[in-house]
């Protein structure tokens, strides 16, 4: 009887790093997502029913899911230290309020929406990704700032130089920040391009320049420091990997070199007093 509880979690996670499993789980997910947009659809009333019925199944199915999680996991009380199973749980209970017919009818279905979310706490790749972007978010934001304050300014120029060429463009900075945005996306920017020049026949600068710093430096930056992230989570994810099954590390390989290292300057400098010894002698 003493033994049952451990048998019982190690069932419980054997069936979590089933694959099959999770296959199951992100099916569902998927299934859930197509329950959404199938009502957004003008249905018969008998086939709304049935899709209410397949929602409820598949609340179910996830809180039978959630519950396997919670008793494999070896330490119960960390369960909820991890934003994922916070989330997860969080839709969960939600959907489980009966609130279709109600005020917060609205919310209800918002909340069902979101639970296509929950691929990205199954997959571990995904979640990779995710948490890769949200360490980068510090980075980012220094280069975002610098592209805002980049935005800010030609917005201005361009606000008082071509306000009365196209009021609806460039009537104020707010107006001129959007068309900016247009341009560096290159939604028809030409259009935008060739209409200035026919007043201003240099102010194809003003837009090549800010193409430049936006669409080519600032998104590569961008670009490179979610790959550098990214790159830095596989290398923690190896190791951990690494120390779990109890090959050497990186860490552990770089001690070691360290070790050999100190090991042969005592070796130079036991040598050069040998040799001063000899020497003197």
């Amino acid at each position: 009887m003493a033994n049952s509880p451990s048998i019982e979690d190690n069932i419980f996670t054997r069936l979590m790093a089933n694959k099959a499993f999770e296959m199951f789980v992100v099916t569902v997910i998927i299934l859930s997502a197509l329950v959404v947009g199938a009502k957004t659809y003008p249905i018969p009333p008998a086939a709304l029913k049935v899709l209410a019925v397949l929602d409820w199944v598949i609340t179910f199915i996830f809180l039978i899911e959630i519950c396997i999680r919670f008793i494999a996991e070896p330490e119960k009380k960390k369960f909820f230290n991890k934003a994922w199973n916070v989330f997860d749980t969080l839709i969960v209970v939600v959907s489980l309020i009966p609130i279709e017919n109600g005020e917060m009818a609205l919310l209800g279905r918002l909340i069902r929406i979101f639970r296509v979310l929950r691929m990205v706490s199954i997959i571990p790749e995904l979640r990779m990704l995710l948490n890769s972007l949200v360490k980068a978010l510090p980075q980012l934001g220094y280069v975002m700032l610098l592209m805002f304050i980049i935005f800010y300014i030609y917005a201005a120029i361009g606000s008082t130089l071509f306000h009365d060429i196209n009021p609806e463009l460039w009537g104020d900075i707010t107006i001129a920040l959007l068309t900016l945005f247009r341009v560096m996306t290159f939604e028809d920017w030409t259009d935008v391009m060739y209409e200035t020049m026919e007043v201003y026949k240099l102010s194809w600068i003003f837009y090549l320049t800010f193409i430049f710093f936006t669409a080519f430096a600032f998104l590569n930056m961008i670009i490179g420091i979610v790959v550098n992230v990214l790159e830095e989570e596989h290398s923690r994810e190896r190791e951990e990997a690494a120390e779990a099954s109890g090959e050497p590390t990186m860490f552990d390989l770089q001690d070691q070199l360290r070790e050999i290292q100190q090991q042969l300057m005592e070796m130079k400098q036991e040598k050069a007093q040998t040799t001063d010894a000899l020497k003197s002698d």
